[in-house]
């Protein structure tokens, strides 16, 4: 490996444990913001000095020794008393903070964002942010509302904590029941956020996929942990065949299920037995439930549309979202196979709202294609393709551009 790809390896090696460190921070501290411009200013300091000095043998020690320090400078500087917070960063031994292996305070930290005291609409997105490192762009198209919007409210959120006092311990078990949604919410916000525009983020999704690992380990009884689990599980069972060796994008229906993981399928059918067995249905376990029926093709059995088709219509019974409306219109119209009847479901969404919504572009092409109405397949190609980021997607949705369309 040549120095530049070296250094470009650790600023990502860094770059992707950003929360991990942030949550350390901001846990010791009992300040997210003051946390965020530590470790900015760490991060500068390594992009100015690894390239001249070399990269350290442990990259994110050398960020958070530097990020400790800028800290504690800036208590010296407002001359804040030695309170538990400075004195634990003291107390740690620069020598030692460069070989130790950070602790991973992520899920903690969630659950201070999640704090009855923020509002509850801002919960996810200021987890998103903080702890998972979704910056504020990639939020807001997540939650549909401007950059600028959500930049606003983060800001305030964070301002929240601070000025509030809200306490970073977490006191027992009922805590995490209290506040147990949100963080579900987050984790497979953060698990999916990539598939709407930007594909699969492998690093990102395995951090989800860790964290949801210990929620149901701190949650055993949780049919929503559970299900949030199993959920993920059943979408990284498929992804080492969601791409063709050319990296174009594979839809689900089309798949090669011999290259799904039966390993990763039993895992999270037996979550979800164990969910279903505690008799409260929330809609991680209907989620969940839905990608168990598309997996049954693993089996040679035909996708069972109408199943599915009512899984979501319990869905958006008890969580009504875009994305649901948008797969409830999908499996209606491969159900009766008739593209109208999902289109018609389609069209009755808020415009506002999904005019800058991928999938739903993408669904309307795909029903329109079935229907013959090419034209309008087109119209909607092109619009889902200005919406993409992820450039297997993109060829894939020109691959098709070009079967309605061809060259002449």
């Amino acid at each position: 490996m040549n120095p530049d790809d070296e250094f470009r390896a650790a600023i990502v090696t860094v770059r992707d444990a950003y929360g991990k460190l942030l949550a350390w921070l901001a846990w010791r501290w009992r300040d997210i913001s003051e946390a965020e411009e530590a470790l900015s200013d760490a991060l500068l300091a390594a992009v100015e000095t690894w390239p001249v000095a070399g990269i350290p043998h442990n990259p994110e020690g050398w960020i958070m020794a530097v990020a400790r320090n800028a800290m504690l400078d800036r208590a010296r500087r407002k001359r804040v008393r030695q309170d538990a917070a400075v004195d634990i960063l003291l107390a740690v031994d620069e020598e030692a903070q460069m070989a130790f292996s950070i602790p991973d305070e992520r899920l903690r930290l969630m659950l201070v964002c999640a704090h009855p005291a923020i509002d509850s609409s801002i919960h996810i997105a200021l987890m998103l942010q903080c702890v998972l490192g979704l910056n504020a762009d990639r939020i807001a198209r997540l939650f549909l509302v401007s950059p600028e919007a959500m930049a606003k409210r983060l800001v305030r959120a964070k301002a929240k904590i601070r000025q509030s006092g809200i306490a970073f311990e977490i006191g027992d078990a009922s805590d995490l029941r209290v506040r147990l949604d949100a963080v579900l919410e987050a984790i497979y916000a953060c698990y999916s956020a990539d598939a709407v525009y930007d594909g699969a983020g492998s690093e990102q999704q395995d951090n989800a996929l860790h964290l949801g690992r210990i929620v149901a380990d701190l949650a055993p009884d949780d049919g929503e942990a559970l299900g949030l689990l199993a959920l993920m599980l059943y979408c990284e069972a498929r992804k080492t065949a969601q791409f063709r060796p050319d990296g174009e994008l594979v839809p689900l229906d089309l798949q090669d299920t011999r290259r799904w993981s039966q390993a990763l399928i039993d895992e999270a059918d037996r979550l979800l037995t164990r969910a279903a067995g505690l008799g409260s249905v929330g809609p991680f376990q209907l989620e969940a439930a839905i990608q168990s029926a598309h997996c049954s093709r693993r089996h040679g059995a035909e996708t069972p549309w109408p199943d599915i088709a009512r899984l979501y219509e319990a869905l958006l019974a008890i969580a009504p979202t875009i994305g649901a409306e948008i797969g409830r219109a999908l499996a209606l119209a491969r159900a009766t196979d008739r593209p109208e009847d999902g289109l018609r479901l389609l069209d009755a969404l808020d415009a506002a709202r999904v005019d800058a919504y991928q999938p739903w572009w993408a669904a309307r092409a795909y029903l329109f294609e079935r229907a013959g109405r090419e034209d309008e397949a087109v119209a909607c190609l092109q619009r889902a393709i200005a919406l993409t980021r992820d450039i297997r997607v993109v060829a894939h949705f020109e691959a098709r551009l070009r079967r309605l369309r061809p060259i002449q």
